[in-house]
């Protein structure tokens, strides 16, 4: 949305036209705000119209015969749930709010008698203005329980959400993924005091402690020591200043180490000490310190002061987790390194220090929680979106009339119906981490899979406009699509850190978010179908085949067409080529596959586990559709079928790439069951389950799993997992151990990844595990 210069008032504000501050507020629900002395959270939930793709399918006749059974895909417009996130200086707080007041269905009328949640100082404060501007009457939250609520919503929802600040480390930021074991911690709340919570439970937590030296002390001081206007300014003064030049170290008494002690040459022994003065010293000037040296001897003070406060607390307590927040730290490195200099220090390494990428929404999400509690919020997982989000330290401008340029912050995270948990048969689930590089750790990859997925943005784009040739704007929102992405992709490049780990599926996960924000949710869903429709004609013969072989030939034969459907990948530069200008088929890409013995070739010890006793149950997550699914995957579960093994075919919820959506595959099931038995009785009797994985990546990620797939691996008992493609087994899960057996099956179809792999193009990866 965007506003002109010559409106007044509310109408002033100039948002930039792709990253509107305020979104979907027609289809605002409730709202909650968090008002503090200087920064403002608005939270509030809406309804969200996009674009899914639908399938149909029906019994077809023709004269007389049954040609089987065909399916229709087209896309209808369904509406989900998102919750939106806004953050700003509390004194833009009446141009906002007269902003959304002029922009709500049937305005003031419309939210009469509806009930806002507020929680913060200027809760009280604001009142009046809250019910005079929006018609809203305030509920008013305790503001401790309603961080508590905010960190313990993030610490479950949102991966890479946590953080470890290393200032000089590569890299900078170290990201932790989902934890399933949240509980306990210690909270540590850095506004103008310090309070110190222990958290125990969703409903069991304490203030146990605080300091009333916090960023109040720093900035109180701070105007007073120095010529700082404002706390921002302090913090400058701070980066710039160098504490030596006031502060006493161990060096400046003992000369060096005090190694008696322990103590280090550079570790501080007295703050402001070198300010130390008497009457009687003459030659004592004040004008000899800088405001720099000042400001940052003062933050050094007041964040050690805290660290060790924290750390005490902690340690007395048995806990190794403090999170920090506030108004303090703000992500802003430098106040991030002395606390957590402090708590490594004072705790000697065993406690850490971590941070929140969106620590300053924790007061606003915990005020919206408190008033969505009828809503079983409890029942659904939520997830960043990475095309309505700001990332880390990296605000949207915006001209407010008559008064400074604001800078806005946003979060926005859509719902999933469903709950999102840990698969149950990982052997490490506290650490587990999906991906196979951390590209902010990895310069030389970074920089390589950045321009990749740069220089592959006009074949989407292309894609994503033939895939709608009835729809006019198809062509401007794609350009939209196109804009977006690689301004995201051009601020990774400066900024890997911002939206938590960087990585493949990171990258591929923001771009399908890009795609949906422009009403794009499936560009290869013909493509699929006409592929879905070749494998099937086929899919006959290649059974025969199969059962004209001997035992071990077709063992080996199963693999083999495993890894060959798996050529078929639309998200491959290379392959994509292929496909557009040749007639390549199944039998063109078994003669693409590397030769055995193969980059990684555990094919032999897989036939030899096969001799022996049956597995209980697969879980196979599958890859692609068209020859991968159908030619490639089903034989195989068929295999696994005779033996007298279950099998759970998992597949995304949402579209990604050309990958097979849970929604096809159970179109395609009687398609294939209409041409082997074996496939039909499974099918038919529960033995042959299809379930949604609860993902919409060509990648996997094992700590957001849908609970019915963690439900369904157990009642089953799973004890083999099949992981097929270079998504699922190479980019993310390569390294992953499981508590049972595991295949990770794929084909290198990117050649600078075979090439750091150790392979060429078309390499073979068939990684065959056995829990230890």
């Amino acid at each position: 949305m965007k506003m002109t210069s010559s409106q007044t008032g509310a109408r002033s504000i100039v948002l930039p036209e792709q990253n509107s501050v305020f979104r979907n507020l027609k289809n605002v629900k409730r709202f909650a705000i968090d008002i503090g002395g200087s920064l403002t959270k608005i939270a509030y939930y809406s309804t969200v119209s996009y674009k899914r793709a639908s399938y149909d399918f029906h019994e077809e006749t023709k004269e007389g015969k049954n040609d089987g059974v065909k399916y229709e895909m087209a896309e209808t417009d369904v509406e989900g749930a998102r919750l939106h996130f806004v953050k700003f200086e509390t004194k833009h707080i009446e141009t906002c709010l007269s902003f959304i007041q002029q922009n709500l269905v049937g305005s003031r009328d419309f939210m009469q008698g509806k009930t806002i949640k507020a929680t913060g100082g200027g809760a009280y404060k604001y009142t009046d203005l809250l019910t005079s501007t929006l018609g809203l009457t305030v509920d008013k939250e305790d503001e401790m329980e309603c961080l508590i609520k905010g960190c313990n919503f993030l610490l479950k929802n949102i991966p890479d959400e946590v953080f470890q600040y290393r200032r000089h480390g590569n890299p900078e930021y170290k990201f932790s993924s989902l934890d399933p074991n949240v509980f306990p911690y210690l909270l540590c709340n850095i506004g103008s005091g310090v309070s110190v919570m222990k958290v125990e439970s969703e409903s069991s937590y304490e203030r146990i402690g605080g300091s009333a030296m916090g960023g109040g002390t720093f900035w109180g001081l701070g105007s007073l020591l120095t010529n700082a206007e404002g706390f921002d300014e302090l913090l400058e003064l701070a980066e710039k200043g160098d504490h030596r030049n006031i502060d006493m170290l161990v060096k400046d008494i003992y000369g060096g180490d005090y190694c008696g002690m322990g103590l280090p040459s550079d570790l501080l022994a007295c703050s402001f000490g070198k300010a130390i003065h008497s009457i009687r010293d003459t030659n004592f000037n004040r004008g000899h310190f800088e405001d720099g040296d000042i400001a940052r001897s003062l933050l050094f003070m007041i964040s050690n002061d805290i660290g060790q406060i924290a750390c005490l607390y902690a340690m007395m307590h048995g806990l190794t987790r403090v999170y920090f927040g506030g108004y303090f730290l703000r992500g802003l490195p430098l106040s991030m390194h002395t606390i957590s200099f402090a708590i490594n220090y004072w705790s000697k390494g065993k406690v850490q220090a971590l941070f929140l990428r969106h620590e300053g929404y924790l007061g606003a999400i915990g005020a919206f929680l408190k008033g969505a509690e009828e809503d079983d919020t409890e029942k659904y997982s939520w997830g960043e979106n990475y095309a309505g989000s700001s990332g880390l330290r990296s605000p949207i401008p915006a001209q407010l009339s008559s008064q400074n340029n604001a800078m806005f912050h946003q979060l926005e995270m859509d719902r999933f119906d469903w709950q999102l948990v840990h698969c149950p048969l990982l052997q490490d689930p506290s650490n587990y981490f999906p991906d196979t590089v951390d590209l902010t750790q990895d310069t030389e990859a970074r920089k390589y899979w950045l321009q990749c997925f740069e220089d592959a943005i006009d074949k989407f784009v292309d894609r994503a406009i033939k895939s709608q040739p009835h729809h006019v704007d198809a062509q401007e929102r794609a350009e939209k699509f196109c804009k977006k992405y690689v301004s995201r992709l051009h601020h990774l490049r400066c900024h890997p850190f911002a939206y938590g780990s960087l990585t493949v599926r990171s990258l591929l996960d923001m771009r399908e978010h890009c795609l949906n924000e422009f009403n794009f949710p499936d560009p290869y869903l013909q493509q699929k179908r006409m592929e879905n429709e070749q494998a099937l004609k086929v899919l006959s013969q290649k059974l025969k085949e199969l059962d004209e072989m001997t035992w071990e030939k077709r063992q080996e034969a199963l693999v083999v067409g495993l890894l060959a459907g798996n050529v078929f990948d639309w998200g491959a530069k290379e392959v994509a080529t292929l496909l557009e200008t040749s007639d390549f088929g199944f039998e063109e890409a078994l003669g693409k596959l590397q030769a055995r013995p193969w980059l990684c070739d555990n094919l032999d010890q897989w036939i030899e586990r096969l001799r022996n006793h049956s597995h209980k149950c697969a879980a196979i997550f599958v890859d692609n559709s068209g020859m991968d699914v159908v030619l490639g995957v089903m034989p195989f579960a068929r295999e696994l079928i005779r033996r007298g093994t279950k099998v759970i075919l998992c597949a995304n919820s949402k579209p990604a790439l050309n990958d097979v959506t849970v929604q096809e595959l159970n179109v395609l099931m009687p398609r294939i069951g209409a041409v082997c038995d074996d496939i039909q009785q499974a099918f038919t009797e529960g033995s042959l389950v299809v379930v949604d994985s609860g993902q919409g990546s060509p990648c996997l990620d094992l700590s957001r799993l849908n609970v019915k797939v963690a439900e369904e691996m157990h009642h089953l008992g799973t004890d083999l997992i099949l992981l097929e493609g270079m998504g699922r087994a190479i980019h993310t899960n390569l390294n992953t151990m499981f508590t049972c057996e595991v295949i990770k099956a794929a084909v290198l179809k990117n050649r600078w990844l075979a090439n750091r792999l150790g392979g060429v193009m078309y390499s073979v990866i068939f990684k065959y595990e056995r829990p230890s």
